[in-house]
């Protein structure tokens, strides 16, 4: 039940419950409305918001003097999504929410429009479709809100970012999107942090704290800002925790990075392009996941392959694939950040034929698959040592 009828029906049995032990000729007074939801405090969690999606401290609203359960926010707005909870610490907690699901937050103001509050699904928000600043207007009295566009985003105030470390964290990394082990930056100076190392066609983004998601990032100021040969698109960048904005690398090759966390710019010299080495992969384990595979895309139900009593770099597997995609991998990570056996290129085609290509590559990116075009029973067999897989149909 929704909190809002919640209060409503135990207001309505207690008030019945007390007439009930008064004089039998008084009628029954029925309370109709929502009763006030009474808080001293009242916050607002989401990437639009300036604290981002993080709950333990998501961005506060003020109460009002002539009305304490009146609160009210100045400040600047991403475009993203938003909804609002009285205390920190609690995703289970009720969140006061948009009667419909992606009510826009615009430059046309909204006036008084009725809100709703509930805990779980389903997760309603409003949606933030113009960044800029902004002011909210939430009336727990009366369960309304108001919203005034004031102006555009007024520009980013620039102050040195005091940190000890740097982190590179991306699918365009070496490291993929695993927080726990993003990419160390060497920091030369105060502000000063350099990287050489490869980046692959992918995203990626910074920070100062590895481990965590809930913490600013340093990105570029609009999202997909490209990272190619030539440097990057913009060299200037924001520190936010939202939107999650990020670069995208365009070429991939040897770069040399230069973050100058003083002045809030980046840039990059191309040092040379990839040279993909192909050593044995070494592994006693394999397995393949996918939607063409019978555990589909659970790591824990990765079909794991048979290595060859004669050849250790000899892995093979036997069993139905439908249409869909696959890849491999060396372990069972649930975080989906390890490296992975893929194609040479996206969409390679396993059918009838065989495999349209023999060669695969190892590495964690860009997120190529195989696609299976016929259902049916297969024999796949990967060499670890020369980076090929033979495909045989068994139908």
């Amino acid at each position: 039940m929704k909190l809002k009828n919640m209060f409503s029906a135990l207001a309505g049995v207690a008030l019945t419950m007390t007439l009930a032990g008064c004089d039998g000729e008084k009628e029954l007074v029925i309370i109709e409305g929502n009763l006030p939801i009474k808080t001293t405090t009242l916050y607002m969690v989401g990437d639009a918001t300036p604290n981002g999606w993080s709950i333990d401290s998501p961005t506060p609203l003020t109460p009002t003097e002539a009305d304490p359960l009146v609160f009210t926010w100045e400040g600047s707005l991403n475009t993203g999504e938003m909804k609002l909870c009285l205390t920190t610490g609690s995703w289970d907690a009720g969140f006061i929410r948009p009667t419909a699901n992606g009510t826009e937050i615009n430059s046309t103001p909204i006036v008084n429009a009725p809100f709703q509050m509930h805990a779980g699904d389903p997760d309603e928000k409003w949606k933030v479709t113009e960044a800029g600043v902004y002011q909210l207007t939430f009336n727990l009295r009366e369960w309304t809100m108001s919203t005034a566009f004031l102006r555009g985003q007024d520009a980013p105030e620039i102050e040195p970012i005091v940190a000890d470390a740097l982190y590179i964290i991306g699918d365009a990394t070496v490291n993929g999107w695993n927080i726990d082990a993003s990419v160390e930056v060497e920091k030369k100076s105060d502000f000063i942090y350099e990287y050489t190392g490869p980046l692959t066609p992918g995203e990626f983004k910074a920070c100062t704290v590895s481990g965590s998601w809930d913490v600013p990032f340093i990105r570029p100021a609009s999202n997909g800002e490209k990272l190619s040969k030539d440097g990057f698109e913009n060299p200037g960048f924001v520190y936010s925790a939202s939107p999650d904005n990020k670069w995208v690398v365009a070429d991939a090759g040897v770069y040399h990075l230069t973050f100058d966390l003083e002045n809030w710019t980046v840039k990059a010299d191309f040092i040379e392009e990839i040279v993909n080495e192909k050593n044995p992969i070494e592994t006693a384990t394999l397995f393949m996941i996918g939607d063409a595979t019978p555990g589909g895309w659970s790591m824990d139900d990765a079909s794991e392959m048979t290595v060859s009593s004669s050849n250790r770099y000899i892995f093979t597997w036997e069993g139905e694939l439908v249409n869909g995609s696959m890849k491999a991998c060396t372990e069972r990570d649930g975080t989906f950040s390890c490296p992975f056996i893929r194609p040479s290129q996206a969409g390679v085609e396993i059918n009838s034929n065989g495999v349209a290509a023999s060669d695969f590559v190892y590495t964690t990116n860009p997120d190529d698959q195989w696609r299976i075009t016929e259902s049916g029973r297969y024999r796949i067999t990967f060499d670890l040592e020369n980076w090929t897989i033979a495909v045989t149909p068994l139908d």
